[in-house]
């Protein structure tokens, strides 16, 4: 069963002095996303990543179609009780402490009273956040208040996680942290849909991602097809800092960091390439093929006149 259905969802706000020219911030919009997936929503800024997960949480109304979480509808407060949301800007009472804004959420979600103060602890523990329980908010870092965002989030153990740009503002050990503890709430079976611009993040995390551009879905696949592909070039690497001319000649691209070469060429120059390092002599080091990275779809998917060919 998919965890989230979208269903033509659109949203059009009327814009001009009377009124009366329409802006699509959501063109209509048809996408599933199955139980136990962690599915990206890549967009630059202002694509309709946060107007999409707005309509998804029931914060704003949509023009027309509608969607489905767990099999209910959007406004149904049963299935409310079963996600959990990170606004991309998220904002908190600053003079409470992070427990006791927890505690907070964590009597508005349902969570049992026997139990709460133990949950709280178990989330602080995840987040990164076990000895700052007791200090305010107003003196988190951008970075520490991102991850109670996330724990406030995760408290109540719902089935399905909405993250809207959930690494803003964390330092790389933040990030990696954050990802960490996203591959375990996979791992335990929940389903998580994120947006982000980071595509670093989304490669190494996703299932499959959706591009989103101008409020209109330009492609849908796995991360692992999406990156299959091969340009038909090999990346040589080997020790040392001299480029035989043989290899520029053939057309290699040839960069030099420290006592290391890198050489980008044709596969089919790729034997020639390798002769000419055994007569120099140099000590080959790597032999990979150039791959589609997750980059090179999206900025395809950018570029103006491309077909939408997207499936959900």
């Amino acid at each position: 069963m998919a965890a989230i259905e979208i269903l033509g969802l659109e949203k059009t706000y009327s814009v001009g002095f009377w009124r009366k020219k329409p802006k699509y911030a959501l063109r209509p919009l048809d996408l599933a996303i199955e139980e136990g997936e962690v599915f990206g929503f890549l967009g630059p800024n202002g694509a309709g990543k946060t107007t999409t997960l707005k309509l998804l949480m029931g914060l704003i109304f949509p023009t027309a179609g509608t969607a489905r979480i767990l099999g209910m509808e959007v406004d149904d407060p049963k299935m409310k009780a079963q996600i959990g949301f990170l606004p991309e800007q998220p904002y908190f009472y600053d003079y409470l402490t992070a427990r006791e804004l927890l505690e907070y959420y964590g009597q508005l979600s349902g969570v049992d009273p026997k139990h709460r103060s133990r949950k709280v602890d178990d989330v602080l523990q995840r987040v990164g956040l076990p000895q700052v329980g007791g200090v305010q908010l107003r003196k988190f870092s951008k970075g520490m208040l991102q991850r109670v965002g996330i724990a406030q989030a995760i408290l109540h153990d719902p089935r399905v996680l909405f993250f809207d740009e959930p690494m803003s503002g964390l330092d790389p050990m933040g990030r990696r942290e954050v990802r960490d503890l996203m591959e375990q709430l996979k791992h335990e079976g929940k389903t998580i849909f994120f947006s982000t611009h980071i595509l670093s993040d989304a490669e190494a995390l996703c299932d499959r991602v959706a591009v989103i551009h101008q409020g209109e879905l330009r492609g849908v696949g796995a991360v692992a097809d999406l990156t299959s592909s091969v340009h038909g070039k090999v990346e040589v690497v080997w020790q040392g800092t001299a480029v035989p001319a043989s290899l520029r000649a053939l057309g290699a691209e040839c960069h030099i960091t420290g006592d290391t070469v890198r050489a980008v060429l044709s596969e089919a120059n790729q034997d020639t390439a390798l002769e000419a390092l055994r007569r120099e002599r140099m000590r080959l080091i790597s032999v990979t093929p150039v791959r589609t990275s997750l980059e090179d779809y999206f900025i395809q998917k950018l570029q103006p006149g491309v077909t939408v060919g997207a499936r959900a």
